[in-house]
């Protein structure tokens, strides 16, 4: 059995996955989830209004990225370690120069991944199980940052679009009403025709969305649940948001506009209801390591 760590760097959050991996006799790949954390550092904060990320984040950001390699440190059996950034990264002017010095700083050494190296890492994962194969379906990843979709069929990628409509720009004003429409009309223009259409919902806003709004054992959330607790919560303060749903303050702002990113891609695509595998990115590169290893 062997020990792999994936480390997600988000506009939002910073997460690290821990899982001990092996194959059984049949040849199945098991993973255990042995540790996961999450550090709201929110670098989106600073790209998106300013451009760069600040001296304070990439301080907060070193801090973390050096806890965890300690931290991994001491398992001291780690076959692989892959940390990889999406928007906010991507977006920041000053990225390579943040990479090197947390490289130098925790000696991981950070990927910079656009929404299509995401997508195919979440459906490395055996998701057809729960997918109606004769479908298509649009792969649906609403970060802070930025929306990602994919269309995808018999589990290929058809056509892909990153979007700089995210959680954290909607909360500062940094997005306007042509990245909206240009989100619609090429959901409109890509999915005409095509059914039957379902969505597939990854991170942590639609994973929230799911618990608050179903029972434990759901894997799916309907359009019209979304509509309405989105309404039910804007009309919630911060506090009454986090109180009545137990939602962590950094969860709590960027739920609405995630819910209203959602609500906005199910219409233009005529979708009724969003699969959701609580699958994440860490989970595919977990994967990813193994395999490339023990191929």
């Amino acid at each position: 059995m062997s020990v792999f760590a994936a480390i997600d760097i988000g506009s939002n959050g910073v997460r690290l996955l821990v899982c001990r991996v092996t194959k059984n006799s049949n040849g199945k790949i098991l993973v255990s989830k042995e540790e996961g954390f999450r550090m709201p550092i929110r670098l989106g904060e600073d790209v998106f209004v300013h451009g760069h990320i600040s001296k304070e984040k990439i301080l907060r950001l070193k801090q973390t990225m050096k806890g965890f390699s300690e931290l991994l440190l001491a398992y001291g059996e780690v076959q692989g370690i892959r940390a990889v950034a999406t928007s906010a990264m991507r977006d920041a002017t000053n990225s390579l120069a943040v990479i090197d010095e947390i490289f130098q700083y925790s000696n991981i050494r950070i990927e910079c991944i656009d929404g299509k190296k995401e997508a195919s890492l979440v459906f490395s994962q055996n998701l057809s199980k729960f997918l109606d194969t004769k479908a298509a379906h649009l792969y649906v990843d609403v970060g802070g940052g930025s929306t990602e979709l994919s269309l995808m069929f018999k589990g290929k990628i058809l056509i892909s679009r990153s979007f700089n409509l995210g959680t954290v720009r909607i909360l500062h004003g940094k997005v306007s009403e042509s990245e909206w429409n240009d989100l619609r009309n090429w959901i409109k223009k890509n999915t005409h025709g095509i059914k039957p259409l379902s969505a597939v919902g990854i991170g942590g806003n639609i994973t929230r969305l799911l618990k608050m709004l179903t029972k434990k054992e759901a894997k799916f959330v309907t359009a019209i649940q979304i509509k309405k607790i989105h309404t039910s919560l804007k009309r919630l303060t911060l506090e009454k948001r986090m109180e009545k749903f137990d939602l962590k303050p950094d969860r709590a702002d960027v739920i609405i506009p995630a819910a209203q990113i959602y609500m906005t891609i199910c219409q233009s695509a005529q979708i009724k209801r969003v699969f959701v595998p609580q699958v994440s990115v860490t989970d595919g590169l977990i994967q990813e390591m193994y395999l490339t290893k023990f191929k």
